[in-house]
């Protein structure tokens, strides 16, 4: 099972492969370099883990997506609303708007999510 946690410089690593995937592990030691200034080996070694993290696959020298980025980051806030408010969405939503005002725009958006939920 996927990790749905990536560090900072993961995070930049990983969107260079969801923006240009699929894409060859030369090319991406290459945008690594020139994104990150990291040696070939700096980038293979990454990719590895995010590979065994079955976040990303090489195969054959091509690189690509096991999850998408939409669906990594919905993953990731899943956990991080079961890991601080024990799954609770409402806690979650109460403890977001007691802090940030939310525009009727935005309220607007919420309830329409909402309701396509209870469909």
């Amino acid at each position: 099972m996927a990790e749905y946690r990536l560090g900072e410089v993961e995070s930049i690593f990983a969107d260079i492969i969801w923006n240009n995937e699929p894409l060859s592990s030369r090319r991406l030691a290459e945008l690594a370099e020139e994104r990150l200034n990291w040696k070939r080996t700096t980038a293979y070694t990454i990719l590895k883990r995010l590979c065994d993290r079955e976040l990303f696959q090489n195969q054959d020298g091509m690189v690509t997506s096991l999850v998408s980025r939409e669906e990594f980051y919905a993953r990731r806030s899943e956990q991080f609303v079961e890991d601080t408010f024990q799954g609770s969405l409402p806690a979650f939503l109460a403890a977001f708007g007691s802090r940030k005002k939310l525009s009727d725009g935005e309220i607007d958006e919420l309830q329409k999510v909402i309701d396509s939920m209870r469909r």
